[in-house]
């Protein structure tokens, strides 16, 4: 068998189709290599593949397993790559990107404050030339420096390359029964052990929590809850609930991620609301930053069962015309102060850059 880079390397010569990804704390790379560049989507959810949707619509990109070669290999991760480390006091601040940022931020703290949500996610799009692309090399550094997210590189020649190393998961699913986090809450260290969170934190983290629940008792038999605990993500430390539960027979997969996707903790509350704040006024196309992605009913090699195991779209970047569009966002509460959601910002952003 030939290596599996080299194999990454003729499908992106050959422009067509592929994905490979590595599962949070797993030592098994997996990659989808499509044998044609025809674009599918997933209409159902009954197809299988790897599905790659956006934040907003309705057209769920598809690498079909019938039209695609999966390959697995194990790896060992290096460590000691700190030396790379881009320290925070060295970013060079953006002082137009900052008041623009800021305003958005004091916008959307007024709607909140004014009654029209609870909360909003607001984001920004940062630009960072990269004359020297190799993706193999940024994807090993990725899934070196961050092994404990969801680690990916998708790629498709009609809508373009995506890379990202996310923390939260939006859903695993094994035929009824279910598994999804409620995450929030957001701030730089690696203590897990000692970690203190404002009332602010945890307020924007119980929110989340609480429209899982509520959203998904119609579509369930059974749901169980975890205590909110601390997950580190690289240098960031967020707060997460579990949820696991059983889909009810009147429900389907399709429902529940209708029901979780956009999530709070990347669109807001209420959803509708937020979500057409966002769209008004972020200024950008989010396109598949704060989407979904991940294998949809697929068979692993050593097991019998079909999962579906589906991510959240975040510490992302897309590849294009020899910059990587970094894309960052911050959930904003009444009590939010925009010079601080600014710092998360820049601290958030460093996720992809440390890799570049």
């Amino acid at each position: 068998m030939i290596d599996f880079f080299i194999k990454v390397k003729q499908q992106e010569a050959q422009h067509l189709p592929f994905v490979i990804f590595k599962k949070p704390n797993k030592k098994k790379l997996v990659g989808f290599f499509q044998n044609n560049d025809h674009l599918y989507f997933a209409e159902n959810f009954k197809e299988r593949g790897f599905v790659f949707a956006p934040f907003e619509g309705s057209q769920m990109i598809l690498i079909p397993k019938e039209e695609s070669v999966r390959w697995e290999t194990r790896i060992v991760l290096r460590k000691g790559l700190e030396e790379n480390e881009i320290e925070e006091s060295s970013y060079i601040e953006n002082t137009s990107a900052k008041v623009v940022f800021e305003t958005l931020v004091q916008k959307g703290i007024d709607a909140i404050v004014n009654g029209d949500f609870n909360k909003v996610v607001l984001s920004r799009e940062e630009l960072v030339g990269i004359p020297e692309f190799d993706l193999v090399i940024v994807f090993k550094k990725l899934i070196e420096k961050y092994s404990g997210a969801f680690c990916y590189c998708w790629y498709h020649p009609k809508i373009g390359l995506w890379m990202g190393a996310t923390p939260e998961r939006l859903l695993k699913a094994n035929r009824k029964q279910f598994y999804t986090m409620a995450l929030a809450g957001t701030k730089m260290g690696d203590d897990v052990e000692n970690a203190v969170w404002n009332t602010k934190e945890m307020e924007e983290q119980q929110i989340v929590t609480d429209f899982i629940l509520e959203n998904l008792k119609d579509k369930t038999s059974e749901i169980a809850i975890s205590s909110p605990y601390t997950l580190q993500a690289g240098n960031l430390l967020h707060i997460i609930t579990d949820i696991e539960g059983v889909i009810n027979e009147k429900s389907n997969l399709s429902e529940v991620v209708a029901v979780l996707h956009p999530t709070p903790a990347v669109c807001g509350l209420p959803k509708n609301a937020a979500k057409d704040f966002i769209l008004a006024n972020e200024g950008y196309d989010r396109s598949y930053y704060t989407g979904f992605l991940g294998e949809l009913n697929i068979k692993e090699f050593d097991k019998h069962q079909t999962k579906s195991d589906l991510y959240v779209n975040l510490r992302c970047m897309q590849i294009k015309d020899k910059q990587a569009h970094l894309y960052i966002g911050c959930g904003i509460t009444k009590d939010s102060i925009p010079e601080k959601e600014w710092k998360e910002s820049v601290n958030k952003s460093l996720t992809m850059k440390r890799v570049l």
